[in-house]
């Protein structure tokens, strides 16, 4: 019987996405356990800015590699991020909106549900 798991609302956990299929269980969702270093909690809907910094910081998340079934991301992809980079790139002024939804309660841990809801995406 799989684990239930919640949102940073205590409410069961929604899909991030699946096309580009995402979460640290490339299930769609951000689940996490121990073995997960980089905490992949938080649903964010990039941007532009967003990508170029985690490039500028070692991740690139916009190059395809087709050996692990990755197309890259575009802006306005949904994405598990590993909470750390989020907060880096909040303090840098280039954070993307965050999903709160899809982002695990776990990233509770490491910022505030208040902050997370001042980047609140909300489809137009």
């Amino acid at each position: 019987m799989k684990e239930k798991v919640f949102n940073v609302f205590g409410m069961p956990l929604e899909p991030c996405c699946y096309d580009p299929m995402t979460g640290y269980f490339r299930d769609g969702f951000c689940s996490t356990m121990d073995s997960d270093t980089g905490t992949h909690v938080l649903c964010a809907r990039v941007t532009a800015e967003f990508l170029t910094f985690s490039k500028e910081r070692g991740n690139d998340l916009s190059t395809p590699i087709p050996q692990w079934q990755f197309p890259g991301l575009n802006p306005g992809d949904q994405w598990c991020l590993c909470i750390s980079r989020w907060i880096e790139a909040e303090k840098a002024g280039v954070a993307p909106p965050v999903v709160l939804e899809a982002t695990h309660q776990k990233a509770l841990e490491f910022t505030t549900l208040e902050k997370l809801v001042e980047y609140a995406w909300v489809p137009s």
